[in-house]
């Protein structure tokens, strides 16, 4: 049994009764110092809550300029005037001013500087010898306090490492469902002073960010706080769980100078000293625990720990003072990663006894280890850089094997096989098929297929999408097989919770990679093997994901998309001259609004809902004329398809009217009377189709109901353009509560384009559990319509059917293949609640090439065999692999 169980205490830390009571916090959440006297408002330092909701709307969401806040103010106080009236501030810096007066979330940041201190050469003394660094950060400690005392994660969070089983089989999950959370609290339990404190992972993660290209070289170096408490859930959607508490120096010089033995020293004595000093308030707490307010309102006895380092490979490396081209996390030789032998794992105690025994030169070259320079962690109890580097889903599995190695090698291996001219057409075959990939939601398109030149993440994960279909037929088939291989293993290890299955069906898809891959070093394209670093770490994944629970909540596509709000939005803000100083009060301001709004929904003072989604503009006049002003469009709800609110059984509505004031934002629905819609659809086949719908609703409360014709109608017909499907998919984007919604289109013009019919997922009717088949059928949704017959609403889809073509999935490819059916069959209305949610079809191109007419929107119609994608999304992925492995 765990003695650290997170036991709730008083506020001097003695353990409370059985029942324990919620004890009320002496200071509001987030409050550094409580404030002298009581204020008179509530919604102090505001004036009232229309001066909350526009400082948090100029500031934080529309992020004006002083300069358009100022004109603002003054156009809506020239019309407040009339009445007598008076707008909530004067001008821009009475804005700031009213943030600033806020002790809520506040957490100053300071400075210290770094000198090099080693001999100089007596001449021509390298300017980097001669300049002071200076670091920016903020009290690790404190921001943890704030984290913790947060009362927007109080069901997100855990107090202490545990065992989560299901049905007998474990779980891992959140960040403390790890073994490594339950290893570290049995080393704390040791100490019998320590029994029911509260176990708290620092975890922390660095990247560089460009912010301007255009405008010169403005690189920054953000460190971000992150607490392994919060589930992994709460990390991954941001709000204020992920912290930046430091921006590191960045050390440059010349070219004569950036190769030279004393640079690269200092280089990683000023990184690994400049984190030591950083997270110096953190020591005390790792042996001593102190008494913390947690979420929900308890105090508790906490001790803190170094928990995992999100890094990609090149900072992985500086972490763990080894050498490029070496493991951080084992042993195995640099110029042969992947051959057949037992390595073993790298721990602070070996290096170090190996650092004592042996000098510079062998530890470099025979061990890879740089043996002059200390990690910082090696100054904290408990923390192992070695353990506690963790694998980079980005880094290395998006950006590095799949779009530098695998589709870099795919050209090289057709320029080899076909000749360099011959290679170039077979690519730009590949781009027309990509560029022929029917839409789906949040896919993102590629016209011109996958030759542009600036590549982001996002660009590889959308292409990790569509790719298969595309290059098959095309190539060897074990070069698709490797790749389906490489495929299922991304998706696998993205998965929101792993169990000992999964990680063996991870496992398996490793090998096969491995096995399959070999093909590109028999047709000459990697004759020298596979010794790269990003793709051994593939090794690593299986224990570490029963080290520290789903990897997906420790991604460095997590910190990388905090760059925007932490550093590029807030140097977008600034001056641009000496920008970082603005950074960092912009920073603090961000936290002090968000740490005020929390404070309010936990006082039940506000609602929970953001003050600035659509709903909220549409129901407040005077806001969405500051949205007008602000010259920005109404907010789209749901961008990205996440889904505030808890978890809730999948369902779908259709798309009705919508409108702000009087004016329409879209039209997503017509009404027709029967006799209109005659007119663009086939008159008999609908009649048919409708007449059967209702007979079959009505059959089991009339049996002896005989539709001959399409009975009268007192109501119009309301066709819809679209649905949306909400459903729980905490793998992709989702709210913090997994849920998701996705629309469904049904259209003639999709954005003043083209038509736009989506396939989805049909619960199916009648299936054997034995059927080798997913339990699914798949259609074509060609018009969404609701109408009342008999005082009884009906939602429903016109649909056009897909067979599944065989038992099992393409052997290559790995997805099931389907074609449309045909006959009087291959057309249904059906009730809306039988959709599940949109599905992606894509065609089986083979070995036929691709006209250059072919367009995206057409190929659905133009072909009539295809994959149904799995690669879509991760929640397809969920759904139509277990089938399929």
């Amino acid at each position: 049994m765990l003695c650290n169980s997170g036991a709730p205490c008083d506020s001097k830390g003695e353990p409370l009764p059985q029942k324990p009571v919620a004890t009320k916090p002496s200071h509001p959440p987030f409050r550094t110092e409580p404030p002298a006297s009581a204020p008179e408002s509530p919604w102090a330092p505001s004036a009232d809550k229309v001066a909350f909701d526009l400082a948090h709307f100029l500031f934080s969401e529309a992020q004006m300029s002083g300069k358009k806040i100022n004109t603002l103010l003054e156009i809506w106080a020239t019309d407040k005037a009339k009445d007598g009236g008076r707008v909530p501030f004067y001008d821009s810096s009475d804005v700031y001013k009213t943030i600033d007066a806020s002790v809520l979330g506040e957490v100053n940041w300071e400075t210290f500087n770094i000198k090099y201190d080693g001999p100089r050469p007596e001449d021509n003394t390298p300017e980097w010898m001669s300049a002071e660094y200076e670091v920016c950060f903020r009290d690790p400690l404190k921001v943890a306090r704030n984290m913790l005392a947060n009362p927007d994660f109080k069901e997100e969070i855990d107090y202490c490492a545990k065992r989560d089983f299901l049905d007998g089989t474990r779980r891992l999950k959140d960040f403390m469902s790890g073994d490594w959370a339950w290893s570290q609290s049995s080393k704390i339990a040791k100490d019998l002073g320590t029994h029911g404190l509260a176990f708290v992972p620092v975890i922390l993660g660095s990247d560089k960010t460009t912010v301007s290209i255009a405008t010169g070289d403005n690189e920054y170096y953000p460190l971000y706080m992150m607490l392994g408490n919060h589930h992994n859930n709460v990390r991954r959607a941001h709000r204020s769980a992920v912290a930046v508490i430091g921006f590191l120096a960045i050390l440059k010089t010349d070219r004569q100078h950036k190769d030279s033995v004393k640079f690269r020293k200092f280089r990683r004595q000023l990184f690994h000293a400049s984190l030591a000093r950083i997270l110096q308030t953190l020591k005390p707490v790792m042996t001593n625990p102190e008494v913390t307010m947690c979420a929900d309102g308890q105090f508790r006895r906490a001790v803190y720990g170094l928990g995992p380092y999100i890094a990609d490979y090149p900072e992985q490396a500086l972490l763990a003072c080894i050498v490029q081209g070496w493991c951080a996390k084992c042993t195995a030789p640099s110029g042969d990663l992947e051959r057949n032998c037992i390595s073993i794992r790298r721990w602070c105690e070996h290096t170090e006894a190996l650092v004592e025994a042996l000098d510079l030169g062998t530890l470099w070259d025979e061990y890879g280890i740089v043996g002059d320079i200390v990690p910082f962690m090696n100054d904290f109890p408990r923390a192992d850089i070695h353990e506690l580097i963790t694998p980079d889903i980005l880094h290395q599995l998006i950006k590095g094997t799949f779009k530098d190695h695998l589709v870099d090698w795919v050209v090289e291996l057709l320029s080899l096989q076909h000749g360099s001219t011959r290679g170039e057409a077979v690519l730009a075959e590949i781009d027309r098929r990509i560029a022929a990939v029917p839409p789906f939601t949040g896919l993102r398109r590629f016209p011109q297929g996958r030759g542009f030149k600036q590549w982001t993440g996002d660009d590889s994960k959308a292409l990790m999408k569509v790719y298969l279909p595309a290059i098959d037929g095309l190539v060897p088939s074990d070069v698709v097989r490797t790749i389906r291989a490489f495929l299922e293993f991304c998706y696998l290890v993205r998965r929101n919770v792993q169990t000992p299955e999964t990680l063996k069906q991870l496992e398996e898809a490793m090998e096969r990679f491995h096995d399959y891959r070999i093909v590109f070093q028999e047709t000459g394209v990697r004759v020298e093997g596979f010794s790269l670093p990003r793709q051994h770490s593939l090794r690593h994944y299986h224990d570490a994901t029963f080290e520290f629970g789903a990897l997906n909540g420790l991604c460095s596509s997590i910190t990388e998309s905090k760059h925007i709000k932490a550093v590029k939005e807030p140097w977008r803000c600034s001056s641009r001259f000496k920008a970082l100083g603005q950074m960092l009060k912009t920073n603090l301001q961000l936290d002090k609004l968000a740490a005020t709004r929390v404070d309010f929904i936990s006082r039940g003072i506000i609602d929970k809902t953001h003050p600035c989604k659509c709903a909220s503009c549409a129901k407040n006049p005077i806001k969405f004329h500051l949205i007008l002003i602000a010259k920005r469009r109404p907010c789209k709800p749901e961008d990205d398809g996440a889904v505030s609110g808890p978890r809730r059984p999948p369902h779908i509505k259709l798309a009705s009217r919508s409108s702000i004031g009087s004016d329409p934002v879209s039209e997503c629905q017509h009404e027709y009377h029967p006799t209109g819609i005659y007119d663009e659809l086939d008159n008999s086949t609908f009649n048919g189709l409708l007449r059967q719908f209702i007979r079959d609703q009505l059959n089991s409360e009339m049996p002896s109901l005989h539709l001959t014709k399409l009975p009268e109608f007192t109501d119009p017909i309301y066709v819809h353009y679209s649905a949306a499907a909400t459903f729980y998919a905490p793998s992709d984007p989702s709210g913090i509560q997994g849920m998701r919604k996705e629309h469904i289109r049904a259209t003639p013009s999709w954005r003043g384009g083209p038509p736009c019919f989506d396939c989805v997922l049909v619960k199916s009717g009648v299936q054997s559990e034995d059927s080798p088949h997913p339990p699914y059928d798949i259609a074509r949704v060609f018009m969404f319509f609701s109408f009342t017959f008999c005082d009884i609403q009906y939602q429903c889809a016109l649909v056009h059917w897909y067979e599944w073509l065989e038992d099992h999935p393409d052997e290559d490819t790995g997805m099931w293949v389907v074609g449309r059916r045909g006959g009087k069959a291959a057309l249904t209305i059906i009730p809306l609640q039988r959709i599940l949610q949109a599905i992606h079809l894509i065609p089986m191109f083979g070995t036929h090439h691709v006209t250059r007419t072919l367009t995206a929107a057409k190929s659905l119609d133009e072909y009539c065999i295809f994959y149904v994608n799995k690669y879509a999304d991760h929640h397809a992925f969920e759904l139509l692999h277990s089938r399929s492995s």
